[in-house]
């Protein structure tokens, strides 16, 4: 699926075969939120199905995104890639943490 973020799952893929498995959810809520996604989608001119699985799934894509995707003006992005090119030097926790013998080599 070509709007998938990067990194997504294999199994958000379709199968070699070009076919989609579908499954099913199975949720129970409130009469009130029923009638809220109902009136929504009918706003829109879609099912309640099709309203609840491109809502869920856009903001799942959205969820995904925010934990790999930053966006940074071009004076906080030359400050970023300086951080990274220029760590600082190792300090006294660090270096004791490098010199300890690992749990599984104990």
């Amino acid at each position: 699926m070509a709007d998938l973020p990067a990194g997504a799952p294999a199994s958000a893929e379709p199968s070699s075969s070009g076919a989609e498995v579908k499954g099913s959810i199975n949720l129970r809520i409130e009469a009130q939120t029923r009638q809220l996604i109902d009136d929504a989608a009918a706003v829109l001119g879609k099912t309640r199905t099709e309203f609840m699985i491109e809502s869920a799934r856009t903001l799942a894509i959205d969820v995904l995104l925010d934990q790999r995707l930053f966006v940074l003006d071009s004076a906080r992005y030359d400050a970023f890639v300086h951080a990274l090119d220029n760590p600082p030097a190792p300090g006294p926790k660090l270096r004791a943490l490098l010199r300890r013998v690992p749990a599984w080599k104990a």
